[in-house]
Parts: C-alpha cells; sequence; structure tokens
C-alpha cells in the first residue's frame, strides 16, 4: 500500500491511500510514501502521537520539549482489505478529516 499527500495542503485534503503501487500516480505537487501495513494500533485503531519542541539555538543547540504531547485516532478500526481502502477514517487521523465520522468522540469522553 502506498499513501499520496499533497505537498501544498493541509488537514488531510487531498490525501489518497493507494492499493498497488501500479495505481500510483506521477503528479506533480504530491509525496508518495510506502504505507505502514502493519502499524502499532490501540485497541484495534490506527493513531499517532505529537511531541512539540522549541528549538531557540543551534550553535549551541537549545531545544525544550513540552511536557505534553497530543496523541490522535482513526475513528474506524484499522483494517488493510482491498475494501478499506478509500475509507479515511480507517487510515488517516487528521482531527479535520474525523471530526466528520458519526462515530467521532469528543476528548474527555463525548457529552460535554
Amino acid at each position: 500500500m502506498y499513501i499520496m499527500k499533497p505537498n501544498a495542503s493541509s488537514c488531510g485534503r487531498g490525501i489518497k491511500v493507494v492499493g498497488c503501487r501500479q495505481e500510483v500516480k506521477r503528479k506533480t505537487g504530491y509525496v508518495v510514501s510506502q504505507y505502514v501495513a502493519n502499524p502499532l494500533l490501540v485497541d484495534g485503531f490506527k493513531f499517532d502521537m505529537r511531541i512539540y519542541v522549541l528549538v531557540t539555538s543551534f550553535d549551541p543547540l537549545k531545544i525544550y520539549m513540552f511536557k505534553e504531547g497530543l496523541a490522535r485516532f482513526a475513528t474506524q478500526k484499522y483494517s488493510t482489505s482491498q475494501k478499506s481502502v478509500d475509507k479515511t477514517y480507517v487510515h488517516l487521523t487528521n482531527y479535520s478529516v474525523n471530526k466528520k465520522n458519526e462515530d467521532y468522540v469528543k476528548a474527555g469522553g463525548g457529552g460535554d
């Protein structure tokens, strides 16, 4: 599997998961990466973690790491089946994408 991402976009816009190499199209302005087909999952859901740092100097190197980070989750269980290739809620962890899914649960348990 491969993932195609536009290099001048954000919030999950234009991202496409492609099942096999023959389906990958050469397009200007896209980055193509081989997809990690067997990622670490939490209860069957794909996730990513963001840790934020501030670099204030390169010589000498000075970096401050924030104590808190962010975990983002897909809103449908992960699968590599051919039927799931086009399902963005399975493969993408972007908040902008997943907040539109009816299975989305707001942080803190929802109901707030």
